[in-house]
């Protein structure tokens, strides 16, 4: 059975739940008048890669199929070119389709180079990791990385319509599902109680499509659906989804992207809870919450210690930043955002050794 999400906005479109959706996604690049159809992905995905293009193929479309570097290796200005490059050899138009099919790293370039084609042209996003069923693509944020930092080059570049297949989870192995999960609890904390109720309630069944999972995602997505639908481009209220990831990226940085984004999250999420603790906006007893719910599915809560240097430097280069200070997204309850601004660097140490391994 499908559920629905709408995503309301200045381009509002529909998040689709289900099953066995490779039919729909083909019908909605039929319905945007599209005449030929460009498949971005990996080469882990080849064979699904190659199902969607058949699929196409048999609505009357023309299909190009681009296979693009696994993870964060895709997201880079070179791989973006080499898209471009096929686009322009395919003879591209305005009315014509991008479909980014894969992880989050493939939806970010997916979503960038369709934005970035002719100044722009329709891209859907199918995406088939849990991570970036829950997060990258949803919202309409695009990108790649430079040497600089994480998806500092990007745009808004909103979906014409996001189709999550749960059939994918099923092949998904076990530390893309955890790894993945942090984004969910990330919703819980500032939206959604009930997910982490969920969480408490059973954390394996959390893991499982056939447990909580299509909840979990579906009140996720909820979540992000509703916050970027009032604030698509990051002015005010949607800074809320970059809880846990101030710290977050700096640790993917320091890592050369090896780390997995949900893990990076994971850690993220326990270094603000404890800048917020220390400030005195949340009692211990929630920065256990944290702890307790972020470990019971397997993902990291401590980071290693001995590198405060080059985590700040990374945190220095954060989005979020304003006029030179480092912003966190924190908490002062469960669903009670606010701002942490620039915190000392003794606030930043304390927390930074209060997680460290």
């Amino acid at each position: 059975m499908q559920q629905h999400i709408d995503v309301n906005g200045a381009a509002p479109y529909r998040i689709h739940i289900g099953q066995a959706l490779s039919q729909a996604v083909a019908a909605c690049a039929k319905e945007q008048q599209a005449h030929k159809v460009a498949v971005i992905s990996q080469p882990s995905m080849r064979d699904a890669q190659e199902r969607l293009c058949a699929t196409l193929e048999a609505q009357g479309l023309s299909p190009v199929a681009i296979a693009v570097p696994d993870a964060e290796a895709a997201k880079t200005l070179e791989v973006a070119g080499q898209c471009w490059d096929a686009l322009g050899a395919a003879g591209f138009s305005r009315r014509d389709v991008v479909i980014g099919l894969g992880g989050g790293a493939v939806t970010d370039l997916a979503g960038f180079v369709a934005a970035s084609w002719m100044r722009g042209i329709k891209v859907i996003q199918v995406p088939t990791t849990l991570l970036a069923m829950v997060d990258a693509a949803v919202g309409g944020k695009t990108g790649i990385n430079t040497a600089a930092g994480k998806n500092l080059v990007g745009a808004f570049h909103e979906p014409a319509a996001v189709f999550i297949d749960l059939d994918y989870l099923a092949t998904l192995p076990e530390e893309e599902l955890i790894s993945g999960s942090a984004e969910i609890i990330k919703t819980g904390f500032i939206a959604d109680e009930e997910i982490l109720r969920l969480y408490e309630s059973d954390a394996q069944a959390c893991l499982r499509v056939a447990g909580h999972l299509p909840e979990l995602i579906r009140r996720s997505v909820a979540v992000k659906a509703d916050v970027v639908g009032k604030d698509l481009k990051e002015s005010s209220l949607r800074e809320i989804l970059n809880y846990g990831h101030t710290f977050g990226h700096a640790v993917e940085l320091h890592q050369d992207f090896r780390w997995r984004h949900g893990n990076a999250v994971a850690v993220g999420m326990m270094f603000v809870a404890q800048l917020a603790y220390g400030r005195g906006l949340i009692d211990a007893p929630l920065v256990d919450r944290h702890e307790k719910i972020i470990a019971s599915v397997g993902l990291p809560t401590r980071y290693a210690s001995g590198h405060f240097d080059e985590l700040f430097d990374g945190m220095t280069r954060d989005k979020k930043n304003r006029d030179g200070a480092i912003r966190f997204v924190g908490l002062e309850g469960v669903g009670k955002t606010t701002r942490i601004e620039g915190p000392s660097l003794g606030e930043l140490r304390q927390a930074y050794e209060a997680i460290s391994a």
